[in-house]
């Protein structure tokens, strides 16, 4: 065997690869991609055999895990700044209408075909930026739990205590460990799981990762979340505005992942829209129905609505919340609905017009 043999045997190929998305992240894209850099050295082939040497700098001799980033139109200067950190970056072509599915897809594609090698892709959006240690342990994971498709950890808010809508999305982050349903925008993948599935539906403009994750569990794939640090994420919501936004997605997503695979025997999303549909439409109804004829009843049945909030906050202090981040998430939980149901309907007239329907976005 040849010394560049040796060489390439002791450093061997990279098996990780990252996948990041934005447009206009501005400063939130340099914290990505800067931890990104930072960490993935850790993982690397080769590097604990050269840490003492100059080619610890050298990212082409290291064979460092590659890193895709899909930008979605920046006027920001986002392309060149992630050129010139060494990221592959990839414009998405926008005379087709944009997903952040169709951007991932995009971004995994590009990573495939040039480092055909890759077994695990890390995808992250461009707003997060991961937690030192996850890398390791993400990996670790999925070594040694071949059934597992994809690991996810904790994601928490940058600026949880700046407004009472980042510390919703901080909370909404603080879910179960262990087998799950799904994850978000940041998560271990594993290449042979995300293949079998054709990747995500870029047709979903919204939601599009648990209805991927939707699509490995039936395949007997499992969606795991590991008791780790994962990624921080910079929602930045200043207004009630975002926050409206933010919940008509969330709205048309639900609709969006009923429409497409609820079955009898499955009633996947049902009940989350039939909630969302009777706590906005029909039970005001009900009550504006009531109150001419008997309004103490229909004062009495709006108190349902604070009774629902009120139920909600009690989990979240069950949960070790504090006071104010549990009424918080009870307050804002319930008037979420009223969003989300402008959200469902959003999906349902274009369901109704055969028009396809523009991105929300919230930021």
């Amino acid at each position: 065997m040849s010394t560049h043999d040796n060489d390439a045997h002791k450093l061997g190929e990279s098996t990780l690869g990252f996948v990041v998305i934005g447009r206009n992240e501005g400063d939130r894209l340099h914290r990505c991609i800067g931890s990104i850099l930072e960490q993935r050295q850790f993982i690397s082939p080769g590097i604990e055999a050269h840490k003492n040497d100059d080619t610890l700098n050298q990212d082409s001799d290291l064979n460092l895990p590659p890193v895709v980033y899909v930008d979605s139109g920046s006027t920001d200067g986002s392309v060149e700044y992630a050129n010139s950190v060494g990221c592959d970056a990839v414009q998405l072509d926008m005379t087709t209408r944009f997903t952040a599915a169709r951007a991932r897809n995009t971004g995994l594609a590009y990573l495939l075909e040039k480092y055909p090698n890759i077994e695990y892709i890390q995808f992250i959006d461009g707003d997060c930026a991961i937690q030192p240690g996850w890398l390791v342990k993400a990996l670790s994971f999925l070594s040694v739990n071949p059934h597992v498709a994809i690991t996810c950890g904790r994601r928490r808010e940058v600026y949880p205590q700046r407004t009472v809508y980042n510390a919703l999305c901080d909370m909404e982050w603080d879910t179960p460990i262990g087998d799950t349903k799904s994850c978000g925008g940041d998560f271990l993948a594993r290449k042979e799981a995300i293949i079998a599935v054709s990747g995500f539906n870029p047709e979903m403009i919204a939601g599009e990762e648990p209805e991927m994750c939707f699509r490995l569990r039936k395949k007997n794939w499992k969606i795991w979340r590991i008791a780790e640090e994962m990624t921080s994420h910079d929602a930045a919501m200043t207004s009630f505005r975002q926050f409206w936004l933010r919940n008509k997605r969330a709205g048309f997503a639900y609709a969006a992942r009923s429409a497409l695979h609820a079955t009898k025997q499955n009633p996947y999303c049902v009940r989350e829209v039939v909630s969302i549909c009777f706590w906005a439409c029909v039970f005001p109804i009900v009550i504006a129905s009531i109150y001419p004829f008997s309004a103490p009843i229909a004062l009495f049945l709006i108190l349902a609505y604070p009774a629902m909030a009120f139920r909600i906050f009690i989990r979240k202090l069950q949960r070790r919340n504090s006071f104010r981040r549990s009424l918080v998430y009870g307050v804002l939980t319930q008037i979420g609905k009223i969003p989300q149901f402008f959200g469902v309907t959003k999906f349902a007239m274009g369901q109704f017009s055969g028009r396809k329907t523009a991105i929300i976005e919230y930021k």
